[in-house]
């Protein structure tokens, strides 16, 4: 079956295209599944794992904060607290993105995928990416918001996503060589990018 990964920058239309890439390849598609298995792992509610979540912008600001007086990640046994610390959760996500990908396959959105699952030989590492302003742009016409509001929403996100990645697995989640294919799908129908994605996920044997 094999696994895509889709990192997507702010704007570029990850919540749209990856779902796509699923169907047409007749894979599961993970998105809000994963905090939520995550979150029943560690007895916490859905909402506690979704702010611990590299996908979730609303919640992000706070893990970030966090970053500066949390020690460097070094994997091991979960923390014995009460309540998880952000390392619980990253390595519950690491453990449910591993059973993913050596079970039924699927295409997972966000969540680093494509730095966690970087050495297996079955998987297609994707980033969907696009200049700021278009990214901006795109994303004012998909949700018919002020532009300013969507642009503090869209710093927000490349700033936390990036400090989440940095943080954790000390790499800039926006350079090309974490990926196989990196597409600007501001300037591409989704349609396109669609099946570029499909087209490179099967030339790598992956699909149902």
């Amino acid at each position: 079956m094999g696994v895509v990964t889709v990192s997507a920058s702010f704007g570029c239309g990850g919540a749209e295209i990856a779902p796509a890439v699923a169907e047409r390849l007749g894979l599961p598609f993970y998105d809000r599944v994963i905090p939520a298995q995550v979150a029943g792992r560690l007895g916490v509610p859905v909402a506690e794992a979704e702010a611990n979540d590299e996908t979730i912008t609303r919640g992000l600001w706070r893990l970030v904060t966090s970053l500066g007086t949390m020690p460097d990640p070094v994997g091991g046994v979960l923390p014995t607290s009460t309540l998880p610390d952000e390392r619980a959760y990253r390595l519950q996500t690491e453990k449910v993105l591993a059973e993913i990908a050596a079970g039924p396959g699927g295409v997972v959105l966000g969540r680093a995928a494509a730095i966690v699952l970087r050495n297996r030989p079955d998987v297609l590492h994707v980033r969907l990416d696009g200049p700021p302003e278009a990214r901006l742009a795109a994303a004012v016409a998909h949700a018919g918001r002020p532009e300013e509001e969507v642009r503090r929403d869209r710093d927000a996100a490349d700033a936390a996503r990036v400090a989440y990645v940095r943080h954790f697995y000390r790499c800039d989640p926006a350079e090309a060589r974490h990926y196989h294919l990196v597409v600007d799908s501001t300037a591409l129908p989704h349609d396109t990018v669609v099946d570029l994605v499909v087209a490179a996920a099967r030339a790598r044997g992956i699909g149902a």
